[in-house]
């Protein structure tokens, strides 16, 4: 069966959609991702560089910023006797957002006469990004020499133009072979350029790179070393994943995977931002709202007021095809609370007043949902179900299969109504009402009586006990039975105004207790369920982002104590990926290990795993 391929050892150097993936020691090629990336096609699959006929032995690995590392080697072949190397070589590879940049420096101490022959060789390709995930190799693309000697070839919509200044170039079955012969002397340095263009029009590119200055930085003074360090990759990488689209900028989910718009991810990381920043979090209102649902097509979980999920170039297979994800894509249950959860805190930052007015009609539009489409069956609570058969089983931050589980370890049967997304409804109709007061506009009361109601509704069907206490299920399932795991999920209700405050208590000790904080973050599931296993992707993993939430959650509803304690242990797994924090890593104890293992498959950087850094920055102040 086709696997996806590993990425935790491998390097990624970003300027979003633009991205390329090597080796530590900078060869391109043995890794299904290995190569350079526009938006959704590869463009290079492999990239092998032959000085003078001898290897490189490579001995550092150095990122100067998100868009731009250093690879050193040795050539021992060229050195004389002795332990000391005498040949130096130093890589450089960066990237924009319309192109890579790769550059090589050899110094060579004894500069001895003679010449040197430098040959790299180059793959065109013609690979999709879904079908690299799903396990597939190269597909090779037609190259030709043009008459200036750069070298063009086209990867699905994408026009690419290779330069390499001073170099003797060809085509030899199918790979560009740059060749240089170069009089041996302290130091020499060739180069080559990979340009890319995605034409505008129908299969012109859904979103942009940006260019601009980014518009935020991190806090100043910060006297942690360690969260310093953290604050600083983590605004680099953010730098590197911002998008756009014409209504303005957001932050791309993450690499390599999702190099492009998702509403949940976009908007948690922008939220995360608002301590230093309110601009990413409007760029990200503006863009969602101008792709807010409009009509109900249960073949893309559209439906009016809702807002999407995920934005693509074409379709996407996902589950070796079993799936097909249409290329814009609405099927989620919580970014639509979650939208105006964000316009609402991003207000309370600082954003303009005017910038906030305009979107008050998508506002109200989706209010609307919640109650009409987000509420199906009328109960009082949202739920979700993939109508179409072909999109996603879960529909909530935690979307994979297996990821809603009884305690024994049981699937549960959708429709699903999640626990964590109770308080973001809840959070969205109050703060909701509170918009609509504030600009004069009508419904408040009406959406703080609907609140009320969903209260009163989750208080009667939620709760459930286990071996360690009470606490709320992660869901209620197609029956309205409470499925009784505990999870991660239930941080999310702290400070949404869902639950009591004696209830908060109970939730704030519980995400802090040994079966759910593992020392480097909060696990997704508790380790007293069935399902439970470190590297479960959903069901026993530690994600940044979730255990941001939940230390956002717990600084809001003022226990400071518990928020620093997994403020703490986020930062030490920061520490551990030397401050580019994963997607995910394994739910280990840290009583039983130095350091969490990787979870193998996870992308790096996200955006909101970059972001977590800065509730662990407010929880630590």
């Amino acid at each position: 069966m086709p696997l996806q391929p590993l990425l935790h050892d491998e390097v990624a150097v970003i300027a979003a959609p633009t991205q390329a993936w090597s080796a530590a020691s900078g060869d391109v090629g043995a890794n299904p991702v290995h190569g350079y990336w526009t938006g959704d096609q590869r463009v290079v699959s492999a990239v092998a560089l032959d000085v003078a006929g001898t290897g490189v032995e490579p001995i550092a690995t150095v990122p100067t910023s998100a868009r731009e590392v250093v690879f050193t080697g040795l050539l021992r072949g060229l050195d004389g006797a002795g332990a000391d190397p005498d040949v130096r070589l130093d890589r450089r590879r960066r990237v924009r957002v319309d192109g890579v940049t790769e550059s090589v420096r050899i110094t060579d101490r004894r500069a001895p006469g003679g010449s040197l022959d430098v040959v790299v060789r180059i793959t065109p390709d013609a690979a999709s990004m879904d079908a690299v995930k799903g396990g597939g190799g190269a597909v090779p693309a037609v190259a030709g020499v043009r008459d200036d000697g750069s070298v063009a070839w086209r990867s699905g919509s994408v026009d690419v133009v290779l330069t390499a200044p001073g170099a003797r170039v060809g085509v030899v079955d199918g790979v560009v072979v740059l060749c240089w012969t170069l009089d041996r002397a302290r130091a020499i340095e060739v180069g080559w350029d990979c340009a890319v263009a995605v034409p505008s029009g129908v299969e012109g590119a859904v979103v942009s790179g940006v260019r601009s200055p980014r518009p935020f930085d991190p806090p100043a003074d910060v006297a942690d070393d360690r969260l310093r360090r953290w604050l600083d990759r983590a605004t680099d990488d953010l730098d590197a994943l911002r998008l756009a689209r014409p209504e303005g900028e957001f932050l791309a989910a993450g690499a390599p995977w999702f190099f492009t718009l998702f509403g949940r991810d976009s908007l948690w990381a922008a939220r995360f931002l608002l301590p230093v920043d309110t601009t990413m979090a409007a760029g990200t209102l503006r863009v969602l709202a101008a792709l807010q649902g409009t009509r109900v097509d249960p073949s893309t979980a559209e439906q009016p007021g809702k807002v999407m999920h995920e934005l693509r170039q074409g379709s996407l297979p996902i589950d070796n095809e079993e799936l097909s994800l249409p290329p814009l894509y609405y099927g989620t249950v919580d970014a639509t609370p979650l939208w105006v959860c964000l316009l609402h805190d991003a207000w309370r930052a600082g954003m303009p007043d005017d910038q906030v007015r305009v979107l008050l009609p998508a506002l109200e539009r989706a209010l609307a949902w919640m109650r009409d489409h987000g509420d199906a069956d009328g109960d009082g609570l949202l739920e979700y179900v993939d109508e179409s058969g072909r999109g996603l089983a879960n529909q909530g931050w935690k979307d994979s299969g297996d990821s809603v589980q009884w305690r024994d370890g049981t699937l549960a049967d959708g429709p699903i109504a999640l626990c964590e997304v109770q308080g973001y409804a809840y959070e969205a109709a109050v703060h909701g009402a509170d918009l609509l007061d504030a600009f004069g506009r009508p419904g408040g009361d009406d959406w703080r009586g609907w609140a009320d109601r969903l209260a009163t509704r989750f208080r009667e069907t939620f709760w459930v006990r286990d071996d360690v206490g009470a606490h709320p299920a992660i869901a209620l399932d197609a029956d309205k039975r409470a499925v009784d795991s505990a999870t991660s999920n239930i941080g999310h209700l702290l400070g949404t105004g869902l639950l009591s405050a004696s209830e908060e208590a109970v939730v704030a000790a519980r995400v802090v207790a040994p079966d759910m904080a593992s020392g480097f973050g909060l696990r997704t599931m508790s380790t007293t369920a069935a399902g439970y296993w470190p590297l479960s992707y959903h069901g026993g993993s530690v994600w940044a982002h979730d255990t941001a939430v939940v230390i956002a959650g717990l600084t809001r509803s003022g226990f400071s104590s518990e928020a620093r304690t997994l403020a703490e242990q986020l930062l030490a797994a920061a520490v551990a990926f030397d401050f580019r924090m994963p997607e995910l890593h394994a739910g280990d104890a840290a009583s039983e290990v130095d350091r969490p293992a990787p979870y193998p498959a996870a992308c790096r950087p996200q955006a909101w795993s970059a972001a977590a850094a800065f509730p662990v920055w407010v929880a630590m102040r």
